[in-house]
């Protein structure tokens, strides 16, 4: 052992077994070790970072006190799941965190064993966890199931579900409810960790249990005012619990998630209960041990690389502003001149821009938590009285509000506006936040108008066009990240619906780009002309209503004609491909005709560049797909012009 070592105990545990072999008066050194690890290894990578501190006792007990990964340990969202990582054999990767064929920033089953769920959106832990309990119930299994779930999913509705199953089937379930933010927890003192002992040992349980049998024997009025001596009791430090109770589940807490002698005692107790299911109360501190997170207002929720001993993160200078500003500035230009406008966000206000607008507006702001079913519909009932709602939901996460925009939106036409950020592939989050998915899910719908900016420039004036369309719901698409940098106008004009603009004329190459792509068919239109290709650049803006002008002019003047979009198969390609075949422009073989999507793959996090770059969707790609389609080979020919 390196006798220097900041992390000695640490340093001894490659598994949760090596853990279990300590004595209980070790843990709290780990867990000091272990918070000293996380810091130290995010500080190197970036990436989610208050929530993991919060975690670092609760990670420790529940490995040190249940028989991982035979029992069961899921975490909702996954971003808190860094020190879990490092205690279940990946520690020697831990500052590989979201890179390039590195460990996921997330909980992913092919990782590792100890990831029986994989996750990134939140608010799904309790009916995996369900799920797991009643396999096991069906194969005669003994094994827990333990869920972790934080108090900001638990505003998502999929929880309640999960729970009121839960507690209907009375399946042996554990939920940890890691609250860092509630107010519906009491001061967590020794009273309540004495009486959370008490209720969840077994003592208190087959007495309880044995009341029950005796109360049922008694006349009704005596039964239920034994009953209620029994709630007065537990409600003396349950406050928040009765809803718990109601839906079905055990109550227990709250308990300080950073005092491991509450912890340790309450988790062994409930991991014996031979009925469920359960609920713990944990109350814990984002950012927990670390000074700069501690006293900041996010407590550090995610941060790039920093300093540890300052907390100063490297942020290198942007260029050009972030697309989601551009957004949230616009917006509220547009709501100086309409009091009609309204945003609405899904607990992402920072992440869309809505926090700007909210800053000018704040009335007019609505954050309805991690609940997008309801923020889409809550939209589409504004605007049956008239107001002009702008719901700006990234695009992984309005995939869950998909029946929503359907049945409520799109089947009764209504002018709702979806501002979709992180559309395309967003990098270190990796497949399940790449936007790859919207251009196809939307573009089946009738009613629905879809553009996708190709600049930060369009998109002002893309935003400007949303407020003028009242007559059906429309959808705005546009990346994470920062813009090109170039000149920004003062105001948004609203563009004619459906049309695209030719960027640069050219005559042998037509390239037909949607979206943010349009930069790199710039680089490949230089390329292609070295080449000696004359090569003609549109942007479509719309893909719906479809500038079908513009797509049979490329088609029947140029030799070929490829599309390029940030998306799918099925989307912007897609209706190109069937307007062209129905107007029989294929049949003639006048033209090569190409599509440019994403790969039918979920791809790992990386870069967004190296990402791009592999989905072949960068300037080099567009350039060897045009020489594919020529039936040439780009490193050995150069083709003249005919």
């Amino acid at each position: 052992m390196n006798e220097y070592s900041k992390t000695p105990l640490l340093d001894t545990i490659r598994t949760p077994d090596d853990l279990r072999k300590l004595k209980v008066e070790q843990v709290r050194q780990v867990a000091d070790e272990l918070r000293q690890e996380t810091i130290d290894a995010v500080s190197v990578t970036g990436g989610h970072f208050g929530a993991g501190l919060g975690v670092v006792e609760l990670t420790t007990a529940i490995h040190y006190v249940f028989d991982t990964p035979r029992d069961r340990l899921i975490w909702d969202v996954g971003h808190q799941a860094y020190p879990h990582k490092i205690l279940t054999g990946r520690r020697d990767r831990i500052r590989t965190l979201r890179t390039g064929g590195g460990l996921s920033g997330f909980t992913k089953r092919s990782e590792s064993d100890y990831d029986p769920f994989g996750a990134a959106h939140s608010s799904t832990s309790i009916s995996a966890g369900l799920g797991m309990a009643v396999a096991r119930d069906l194969a005669g299994g003994k094994n827990n199931v333990i869920a972790v779930i934080g108090d900001g999913a638990m505003s998502a509705g999929m929880a309640y579900e999960a729970m009121n199953n839960a507690g209907a089937m009375n399946s042996r379930l554990i939920v940890i409810l890691n609250d860092n933010d509630m107010s519906i927890a009491p001061p967590v003192g020794a009273m309540s960790a004495y009486l959370s002992r008490l209720y969840s040992g077994k003592t208190y349980r087959t007495l309880r249990d044995a009341a029950k049998q005796i109360n049922k024997r008694l006349p009704k009025i005596l039964a239920n005012r034994a009953n209620r001596v029994e709630e007065y009791s537990r409600g003396f430090m349950m406050d928040g619990g009765t809803l718990f109770e109601e839906l079905g589940f055990y109550y227990v807490g709250p308990i300080d998630g950073h005092n491991l002698d509450h912890l340790l005692p309450v988790l062994k107790n409930v991991r014996d209960m031979e009925t469920g299911p359960i609920l713990v109360h944990v109350v814990t501190q984002k950012g927990k041990g670390y000074g700069p997170a501690e006293a900041s207002a996010d407590k550090y929720h995610a941060v790039v690389k920093f300093d540890v001993a300052t907390g100063t993160q490297a942020k290198s200078k942007p260029n050009a502003p972030a697309y989601q500003n551009v957004f949230g500035q616009s917006l509220v230009k547009e709501a100086e001149k309409d009091d009609k406008i309204v945003a609405i966000t899904a607990a992402m206000p920072s992440g869309t821009g809505v926090d700007i607008f909210n800053k000018a507006f704040p009335d007019r702001t609505f954050d309805v938590g991690i609940a997008e079913q309801h923020a889409v519909t809550f939209a589409a009932g504004l605007a049956t009285e008239g107001y002009k709602p702008f719901c700006a939901i990234y695009s992984t996460f309005l995939q869950r509000g998909y029946d929503q925009i359907v049945h409520d939106v799109a089947i009764q036409n209504l002018p709702v506006r979806f501002a979709i950020d992180r559309a395309g592939l967003v990098g270190a989050d990796g497949a399940t936040h790449a936007g790859s998915f919207d251009n196809a899910y939307l573009g089946c719908l009738p009613n629905m108008v879809i553009m996708a900016a190709a600049d930060e420039s369009d998109l002002v004036h893309m935003v400007a066009t949303q407020v003028a369309i009242n007559d059906r719901p429309s959808a705005l698409r546009y990346p994470r990240g920062e813009g090109r940098g170039i000149e920004m106008p003062e105001i948004g004009i609203p563009l004619e619906i459906g049309k695209g603009r030719m960027i640069r004329q050219g005559s042998k190459i037509a390239l037909l780009s949607f979206g943010t792509r349009l930069a790199e068919c710039e680089k490949a239109a230089d390329e292609l002309a070295a080449h000696g290709l004359s090569t003609s650049i549109a942007d479509a803006r719309f893909m719906k209503p479809l500038d079908t002008e513009l797509v049979l002019k490329l088609a029947r003047d140029h030799d070929v004609l490829i599309t390029v979009e940030e998306g799918s198969v099925g989307g912007f390609g897609s209706h190109v491909a069937q307007f062209l075949t129905d107007q029989g422009v294929l049949d003639t073989g006048m033209v090569r005709f190409r599509t440019m999507v994403l790969p039918d793959v979920f791809q790992d996090h990386d870069t967004p560049a190296a990402m791009y770059g592999r989905a072949g969707l960068d300037a080099k790609g567009i350039v060897a797909k045009v020489f594919e389609a020529l039936g040439k080979d780009v490193k050995t020919e150069t083709v003249k012009l005919a």
